[in-house]
């Protein structure tokens, strides 16, 4: 069975720094892009990061770009994803996907498994 279960969000202010993990099972890990993705309320779905298998390229959408790290511990089968410097509008519910495409994409729709998502509120 596949899963994907996310952990690390919380509460914290702005400015702070939070990690999300991302542990991943029931699948060859090595043969997927992993990507964090994240949802406000009343918003669409957004890519933010993603880190792909081929090579180990990493992405990153605009909006965090500096201030966000995605790595991965493949002995573990863990995607990590360092936020820092946090936004207000950084709040939303993040999730982790799997993607057999090993490239690397921000694109939601070409990810194949979901995680149940993590909430992080970055009070102002």
């Amino acid at each position: 069975e596949v899963q994907l279960v996310e952990s690390g969000g919380g509460l914290v202010q702005a400015g702070g720094s939070l990690r999300l993990s991302c542990a991943a099972s029931g699948f060859t890990f090595d043969d997927y892009t992993i990507g964090w993705f994240r949802q406000a309320p009343g918003k669409e779905r957004e890519g933010i990061s993603c880190i792909s298998s081929s090579d180990s390229s990493t992405y990153y959408a605009d909006s965090v770009k500096g201030r966000f790290t995605i790595s991965s511990d493949n002995a573990e089968n863990t995607v990590y994803l360092q936020m820092n410097s946090l936004k207000p509008e950084d709040t939303a519910v993040y999730y982790c996907a799997a993607d057999r495409d090993r490239s690397g994409s921000l694109n939601r729709f070409k990810y194949d498994y979901w995680g149940q998502g993590t909430q992080v509120t970055v009070s102002s």
